[in-house]
């Protein structure tokens, strides 16, 4: 219950700040009484889109954190947590990446990676996780999270999260005042948009959502499989990376908050709901590292 509220007042925050912002800049005012400035549309689109997947970005290490309960390791107090952080030191360094922070959680076997930027990122890991797997298997799955942030991988999501949002609130306004303008075409005493154009938008959000929401799905997946041929590059082979998705899936793993779905190392999903899965099937990622 504290994720679910956390979740929806960090959503509702999001949005108050965005709808002004846009208010300030004069671009929610795209519907004008000589019909749509699809320019200002555009505007106020991308504010929206981008700017809520930036601040998610922005946020994302603080929301971790709280969500999960992640305790970072500043100073390490067993062995466990010794290795732990100089096993990501070490990974970090193959990388030529600074050195992240190193979380500690309680929870089922699972580890993400975080941060906005490279220079302020997060691994994370469960004690679900370094209590079912070897200690080759373990620093495997440290450097698949490390692997994401060299790569980039959460401000190239973000970006693609960003132009699909962009899209989809500017192409489902422009279908509902074509449909409201249709419906009213008879009608020359009214102004301004009409329940046409509320109810169109609002159904063509959900829809092209849901489509977006797929292509930001298969991207995702993508990067799972670059990830774990990271992974095998600063392990130096891609059997314990092998060995740790077999692990996984004889594991049963807990999900992470909605928020963070994409950050974890478990996932994938078979039949229709593959193509919102935000990893790949682990037979197909541990067959990918073989082919490599």
């Amino acid at each position: 219950m504290k994720r679910v509220l956390l979740f929806l007042a960090t959503n509702l925050a999001v949005m108050l700040v965005l709808s002004l912002v846009a208010n300030l800049l004069g671009v929610n005012r795209f519907l004008t009484a000589n019909g749509m400035n699809f320019g200002m549309l555009l505007a106020f689109a991308a504010v929206i889109g981008f700017g809520g997947a930036f601040i998610s970005l922005l946020m994302s290490k603080s929301m971790a954190k709280w969500s999960t309960g992640a305790r970072v390791i500043e100073h390490p107090s067993s062995s466990t947590e010794v290795w732990l952080v100089d096993t990501v030191a070490r990974l970090a360094k193959r990388a030529n990446l600074p050195m992240p922070e190193v979380a500690i959680y309680d929870g089922e076997p699972n580890a993400f990676a975080t941060g906005a930027t490279k220079n302020s990122s997060l691994v994370a890991v469960s004690t679900g996780l370094l209590q079912s797997m070897t200690r080759e298997e373990a620093e495997a799955v440290l450097a698949h999270e490390v692997a994401h942030i060299a790569n980039g991988d959460m401000v190239t999501l973000t970006l693609i999260q960003g132009v699909v949002n962009t899209f989809v609130i500017f192409i489902s306004r422009v279908v509902g005042y074509l449909v409201d303008s249709f419906l009213r075409r008879n009608d020359s005493e009214s102004s301004g948009p009409g329940i046409g154009y509320m109810v169109t938008s609002m159904i063509c959000e959900i829809v092209f959502g849901i489509l977006a929401s797929v292509i930001v799905a298969w991207f995702s997946r993508q990067r799972e499989f670059r990830a774990d041929a990271g992974a095998a590059h600063l392990m130096g082979s891609a059997v314990p990376m092998q060995n740790a998705l077999r692990r996984l899936g004889n594991l049963h793993t807990e999900p992470l908050p909605q928020n963070m779905a994409a950050s974890g190392i478990a996932g994938g999903k078979g039949g229709f709901m593959a193509l919102l899965a935000t990893h790949p099937p682990l037979e197909e990622r541990i067959a990918a590292l073989g082919r490599n």
